[in-house]
């Protein structure tokens, strides 16, 4: 399916974007490796060269005979949707899209020479129209992007890592590549939110239809705002231990957490930049030959600087203070994985039993009376604001 969509029309008025470029909704450390990569002499040759290695004729011809495939004769509801976000996205042609039968909600984009989008049976019957119209669009943003090259390799590395897992030293060298992959992924799938938010234009929509797929069709049970506090609760709790388990948690998956993608989502559609694109001021398709890699490095470290910055992570935030010149370093590194933060510190000018007479020369110190004097006044409770 490679029709022409420029007679097609959206289902309902939405804004549509003409030659935007995928720079304008790329995450920022999504954005600087698919620059990178663009200008890399050769880059092209080398992946239509891998094409022979890798199984993509094979998975085409698997969905081709074994999935249905969408048109306006199956699934036509959901070819509208396709087409729409192609429309809005101003995407040349309409890729093929299939519906497999697998209960678990999911959804890709992978393929070298073109992309193809899969969705499940278990995503067609869990969400609604609209919530349907974000994961159409996240796929169709993952096709703008050129994203499918890169999960199509990370599909084949993944599979080549299980086979050779007898090789230690193989082994290792591919799973270094898979992990690095998996984080450029992760990045990339906060793109494509983007994305899905820009084609269906409904903020609501996007973040119920990320609820359900992590908490099923049950949508009177739930809360989006008890939802998103998840995310802050996720992101604030516990000290440097739980901050080193959140990251081994993460590191095996293509994908960031359901309430962390929602959070990143809803603080970009309240930024400055979403607000911009939505009134017609964003990059264009003719101007991606001319971005500057040093550039996009620089917006990928400004990001991330920014992550450490405002993160309420106790790792995150250790190494701000790190960056920040931070006295006593030890003294917060033990406070920090023993959950005692600076108790140390905080009792180690204070008698020990509580009378003036311990002071460090035998003598009465001058301390000011009172419960906030000895450190027993009230405390901002650890995880919260303020």
């Amino acid at each position: 399916m490679t029709d022409d969509i420029q007679d097609s029309v959206p289902s309902r008025q939405r804004r549509r974007f003409p030659g935007i470029s995928s720079r304008a909704y790329e995450h920022p450390a999504d954005r600087s490796a698919l620059v990178a990569l663009r200008k890399l002499s050769g880059f092209d040759t080398v992946f239509k060269a891998l094409s022979g290695l890798l199984p993509e004729r094979s998975l085409r011809l698997l969905f081709l005979s074994d999935s249905v495939r969408v048109s306006d004769a199956q699934f036509a509801h959901l070819n509208a949707m396709l087409r729409d976000a192609c429309y809005i996205l101003d995407l040349e042609k309409v890729p093929p899209m299939y519906v497999t039968q697998d209960p678990k909600p999911n959804a890709m984009c992978i393929g070298l020479d073109e992309p193809i989008i899969v969705v499940t049976t278990g995503l067609v019957e869990l969400l609604d129209e609209e919530e349907m119209r974000a994961v159409v669009g996240h796929e169709v943003g993952h096709a703008l992007s050129g994203h499918s090259v890169y999960r199509t390799i990370l599909l084949f590395l993944t599979n080549l890592a299980l086979k050779i897992a007898w090789i230690p030293l193989g082994n290792v060298a591919v799973m270094a590549i898979v992990t690095a992959l998996r984080e450029w992924f992760r990045k990339s799938e906060l793109s494509a939110d983007r994305a899905g938010l820009l084609v269906g234009q409904d903020l609501q929509a996007s973040m119920r239809g990320l609820m359900k797929i992590a908490g099923g069709n049950h949508l009177h049970e739930m809360n989006v705002d008890a939802f998103l506090e998840q995310a802050e609760e996720y992101e604030a709790a516990g000290d440097l231990r739980d901050s080193v388990l959140k990251i081994l948690n993460v590191l095996p998956r293509s994908h960031p957490f359901t309430t962390v993608r929602a959070a990143e989502l809803k603080k970009w559609a309240a930024s400055r930049d979403y607000q911009r694109l939505m009134d017609g001021h964003y990059p264009r398709r003719e101007e991606d030959k001319d971005t500057s890699v040093s550039d996009s490095f620089r917006e990928s470290a400004a990001s991330y600087a920014e992550t450490v910055r405002t993160s309420k992570d106790p790792l995150m935030k250790l190494v701000g203070d790190i960056a920040g010149g931070t006295a006593d370093l030890g003294g917060k590194l033990y406070g920090k994985f023993t959950g005692a933060g600076s108790a140390s510190s905080r009792t180690s000018d204070r008698p020990t039993d509580g009378r003036p007479g311990d002071g460090a020369n035998g003598g009465p110190k001058d301390r000011p009376s009172g419960p906030a004097a000895d450190g027993d006044g009230p405390r901002d409770e650890p995880g919260r604001d303020g």
